[in-house]
């Protein structure tokens, strides 16, 4: 019995971790449709809790096990882009972009995360603070595995701003069936072609 219920335990939690990355219809349909969704707001488009320039306006909650907000002196942190459109990609095919920004405020920029919309989504961020004046980047990593269609994926940022989250989005379409798309093989060289 405790073996069916350890099972089933790890059966539901696998099912979660591979549902939480999949494309959900809100994703796809704004993607396709131009339509967003508090969650993934455009940059442009003010919603409620969304200034013109997409960053949230809203401060956020620290979740368990989350970072919390840098506390003391704000600061201002001013992209050069807060959207990347990498085109058409295949799909199982990465995509890395680089985030410029620059700390246009009076005090130490200090980002204490950086968190994508998910797994498929991987930012690195500086883990030292910013002084006045300087610019630092951000760099984002897509991986288009299991992905197939419109893809708008947003990266969080929190630092001691305000407001204190910012948000940074890339973008395109991924090409091919993601069930399909033949892993590289193993060793380097070109996976076998489909005749």
């Amino acid at each position: 019995m405790l073996k069916q219920i350890k099972i089933g335990f790890l059966t539901m939690m696998t099912v979660a971790a591979l549902a939480s990355c999949k494309n959900d219809a809100a994703d796809t349909a704004a993607a396709t449709t131009g339509t967003t969704t508090d969650a993934m707001a455009q940059p442009g488009a003010p919603t409620d809790g969304t200034a013109a320039n997409g960053l949230s306006t809203t401060a956020p909650t620290a979740a368990p096990g989350e970072p919390a907000a840098p506390t003391g002196p704000t600061t201002v942190m001013s992209f050069t882009e807060t959207e990347f459109n990498f085109g058409k990609v295949k799909a199982g095919e990465k995509v890395e972009h680089e985030y410029t920004f620059k700390n246009t405020g009076k005090e130490p920029l200090v980002i204490s995360n950086a968190k994508g919309s998910c797994g498929c989504t991987v930012p690195e961020w500086p883990k030292e603070p910013i002084a006045p004046g300087a610019s630092a980047k951000i760099k984002v990593n897509f991986d288009s595995k299991g992905k197939s269609g419109p893809q708008t994926k947003q990266v969080t940022i929190t630092a001691n701003t305000d407001p204190v989250q910012s948000i940074i989005y890339i973008k395109g379409d991924v090409i091919g069936d993601p069930a399909t798309a033949a892993p590289a093989p193993a060793g380097g060289g070109t996976a076998p072609q489909k005749q």
